[in-house]
């Protein structure tokens, strides 16, 4: 266990850290390539870097990119899918003292022109493929440099990967202050524009050694992100995690279980996070027993509740898999509450208990703590959370109140310290006066045999205000019923928040590039095509 005690940081914020930390992510990166440099760091397909051949990788481009005028504070954005060049570079803009700007490459040019125009970003490294992706260079006056992966220079103000890692090593990295801005991750937009999240080196060192007490992970790991190296999860709770205890990262392009089964055995993965869709399409692979996953240890999941069935299965093919829920956000560089495995089946409605450092407050609309157990909104504070968010004085001042992040969930923390995430506050339905968290109703589907997954959006009432209509999944092979859905939910739950309505389906649910489901699409298609049975 590590000590923590309580200081000031970001102007008048008072929180818990750990007492002994790393400054930064480049002194704990350097640190284990000089104290294990012929030890495995990272692996992408065909490619493998030992310590030593990373961090001459990253110096080298940390040279390149200084000799093409980027500076301390510099904001260097990344358009790259899941690759060894998104790791290099993001440690190599790290060592220059610069902020790292990850961008998802299933954005849209106008997106894209938002985020790069609203950080003021000083350079883009990109996929040659994605050039017709980017935007004009009209449309972003602060944009001094683009970078190809995959393709020559192209003319003024352009210049290949291959040449940044040409340039000698940068002897030493700049001087990096705690509280410096390592990331700027952008929210994802749902409602208005999207929000650049702040994030400093004091978050992910908190980030990191988070996991490591409550997931048990040291310098053995073999961490495999699956997930978009873009999205906080890839970037904190993989990457930084896995590189910053000094083991080693296994990157996957392109997540597909079929191939992902056999590639975990081969490279004897240890740790993942993915979200509970991930696990079923693993478990739906008819050779998953044959792949020896022994060596899997530790799998985190988040972002939705994982059917009991799931869990199940799980232990029964992997006995030594220790599965935690993991709750956090962009803002809380993620996370704030971890369930610690061996309570994981017993708690399925919980999503943990709060990290040493974190402090999780469950507030009324008043902005005024309510008794455990009682609901309201989760406040959250602690070291990990976000300065602010970028160039938004406004949004800060309306998200970040004595020092907690308002996370637009409504929960309840239990007398034992069990937090439940019960819905968002937009989600949230009400029925005539009766309060429905979409999350109870399910979890209730959930557990039906025939049932993949289900999602709840509220359709409109001229008289209650609100009815639960529910978007359903059906497992391969099974045909659902609505009416046997609306008895099996009427068995479970009281009568106000039983499904009046269904949209039954053979396709998955629709999930953005982090696989989180998109209720707003379903809320279009709702409004667009009127209920179902």
């Amino acid at each position: 266990m590590y000590e923590t005690q309580t200081e000031i940081h970001y102007g008048e914020r008072r929180m818990r850290c750990f007492r002994e930390r790393p400054r930064d992510l480049v002194s704990l990166w350097r640190a284990t390539a000089k104290r294990r440099p012929q030890a495995e760091a990272l692996v992408c397909g065909e490619q493998r870097l030992n310590w030593a051949e990373l961090d001459e990788q990253v110096m080298r481009v940390a040279a390149g990119l200084r000799a093409q005028g980027v500076e301390r504070g510099d904001r260097v954005a990344l358009l790259l899918a899941n690759g060894a060049e998104f790791v290099i570079a993001s440690y190599a803009i790290l060592a220059l003292g610069a902020v790292l700007l990850p961008l998802s490459v299933r954005e849209q040019t106008p997106g894209l022109a938002y985020i790069l125009r609203n950080a003021g970003a000083r350079a883009l490294i990109l996929d040659a493929e994605l050039r017709n992706l980017a935007p004009d260079a009209e449309a972003l006056p602060d944009l001094q440099l683009r970078v190809f992966v995959g393709e020559a220079d192209a003319g003024a103000g352009t210049c290949s990967f291959a040449a940044l890692l040409a340039h000698a090593p940068l002897l030493e990295p700049v001087d990096i202050d705690e509280e410096d801005l390592a990331l700027l991750v952008y929210t994802s937009g749902t409602t208005g524009f999207p929000k650049g999240a702040m994030l400093t080196h004091l978050g992910v060192v908190h980030t990191i050694l988070h996991y490591a007490q409550a997931l048990g992970l040291d310098e053995n790991v073999r961490g495999c992100v699956v997930v978009p190296l873009s999205h906080i999860t890839g970037l904190a709770a993989l990457m930084a995690v896995s590189l910053g205890l000094g083991g080693t990262l296994i990157v996957v392009p392109h997540f597909k279980a079929q191939q992902f089964l056999p590639l975990a055995a081969r490279e004897r993965m240890s740790y993942t996070i993915m979200v509970p869709a991930m696990y079923q399409l693993c478990l739906l692979q008819p050779d998953f027993a044959q792949h020896d996953l022994s060596a899997w240890t530790v799998g985190g999941y988040g972002g939705a509740p994982m059917p009991p069935e799931t869990i199940d299965r799980m232990a029964h093919l992997l006995p030594g898999l220790r599965l935690s829920n993991c709750y956090g956000a962009t803002e809380t560089t993620s996370p704030v509450a971890v369930m610690p495995a061996q309570l994981t089946r017993a708690h399925l409605d919980s999503v943990g208990l709060a990290l040493p450092c974190a402090d999780i407050a469950v507030m009324d609309d008043d902005g005024q703590p309510v008794a455990a157990g009682e609901i309201g909104e989760l406040w959250l504070k602690g070291p990990m959370v976000a300065k602010g968010y970028w160039q938004n004085p406004q949004a800060t001042r309306e998200g970040f109140i004595d020092g907690y992040w308002r996370s637009g969930d409504v929960g309840k923390v239990d007398a034992e310290g069990f937090v439940y995430v019960l819905d968002r506050r937009k989600d949230m339905l009400n029925r005539g006066g009766y309060k429905i968290f979409s999350v109870e109703v399910e979890n209730t589907l959930s557990e039906h045999p025939q049932v993949l997954e289900a999602a709840v959006v509220a359709r409109p009432c001229p008289v209650l205000g609100e009815r639960v209509h529910v978007f359903v999944t059906a497992r391969e092979g099974q045909v659902l019923d609505a009416e046997a859905l609306r008895s099996f939910c009427a068995a479970r739950l009281a009568d106000y928040k039983v499904p009046e309505s269904f949209t039954l389906r053979a396709d998955p649910l629709p999930r953005n590039a982090n696989g989180k489901l998109l209720k707003r699409v379903l809320r279009e298609e709702l409004l667009g095509t009127g209920a179902a049975a």
